[in-house]
């Protein structure tokens, strides 16, 4: 199975969603790849991952991962690289708000859309968040 993941949110419920997928399809044995463009950058940024927006009003929600023992995000992005989820940071995004590859975690590719479609265009599930 492969899966493609388009990241261009930027807040907490936003990682959760790509990460947990993420990590799911890659212990489920896919090939998961997720490109990360717009403020979806936050979610692999080194500092803009520990400190993530959580939407208003939703605030108890991180009380509910606490007790549910849910990983952090800085958590689920270690996990997703040890399991092997390719982390593609948008070059045209970077270009466009001025930032650097050491900006962000360690591990990433930075590449086009072009290569993320090579990755996706024979992908068993894709999935936008």
């Amino acid at each position: 199975m492969k899966v493609a993941i388009i990241a261009a949110n930027g807040g907490l419920f936003d990682a959760y969603k790509v990460f947990n997928i993420a990590t799911a399809a890659a212990a489920a044995d896919a090939e998961v790849g997720v490109f990360f463009t717009f403020e979806g950058l936050n979610l692999i940024h080194k500092k803009a991952h520990k400190q993530l927006p959580i939407p208003e009003g939703k605030e108890h929600f991180q009380q509910g991962f606490q007790k549910a023992n849910v990983p952090s995000i800085a958590e689920l992005l270690q996990m997703a690289q040890e399991m092997g989820v390719k982390l593609i940071a948008c070059q045209m995004t970077m270009d466009v708000m001025g930032l650097d590859k050491d900006q962000f975690v360690d591990g990433i590719e930075v590449a086009g859309a072009a290569t993320f479609l090579q990755f996706a265009k024979d992908a068993d599930i894709t999935l936008a968040f």
